[in-house]
């Protein structure tokens, strides 16, 4: 069964004025889109279309740069896309304990989380990622994620954010730092700590 489009859960200019809904609907619909069509070619012929991309990325070591490169853009940018939403709150429950535990407190998290970004060198992703029951922070380039077998900071992402200049350049141009900083009224805590509550 060939990948596709995951549905978006609110209109492109549902995140405004953080995310601007020119960068939302190119971002979707032609970067995404664009990962999706490629993975779909690259695994034509392979035997393995039906296979998940959970089990990719963690074999992603056996496949082609294409499919590591695209297969990772659509995991990457599907969790991204959940992980955003216009009514922002705060993280609750058992994610804000492990929050506070592993970082004092959610301004902690959100200074490492952009950190992680804003050093990331050219394209890639900042993660929150669970890893032996514990959340740690780290950051990824190109398209790789931590589910893959080859990358240093391996575990199960509950929040990935994008900095690869497309996700933010028609609105903020070269400040990476004002971008990274305005994410943080558009996240979707209840979808994060859902992915948190599973990768327990």
């Amino acid at each position: 069964m060939a990948h596709s489009l995951p549905t978006l859960g609110y209109t492109y200019d549902a995140l405004e004025p953080h995310i601007d809904a020119q960068t939302m609907q190119i971002h979707y619909t032609k970067h995404h889109q664009a990962y999706v069509d490629n993975l779909n070619k690259a695994l034509e012929g392979t035997g393995d279309s039906d296979k998940t991309l959970e089990e990719i990325m963690a074999n992603i070591s056996s496949y082609t740069p294409a499919v590591r490169n695209n297969g990772g853009g659509h995991f990457n940018h599907t969790l991204f896309w959940s992980i955003l939403g216009p009514n922002s709150s705060a993280p609750s429950g058992d994610l804000a304990i492990a929050i506070n535990d592993a970082f004092g407190s959610l301004d902690g998290l959100k200074e490492k989380l952009n950190s992680a970004g804003a050093t990331r060198f050219g394209s890639g992703w900042a993660w929150l990622c669970v890893q032996d029951g514990k959340l740690v922070v780290c950051s990824t380039p190109n398209q790789d994620n931590p589910m893959m077998d080859v990358v240093e900071c391996k575990g199960t992402p509950i929040l990935g954010i994008d900095v690869w200049e497309h996700a933010y350049y028609l609105k903020y141009q070269n400040r990476r730092g004002d971008y990274l900083g305005a994410i943080w009224n558009v996240i979707n805590w209840n979808e994060v700590e859902k992915r948190y509550k599973a990768a327990l």
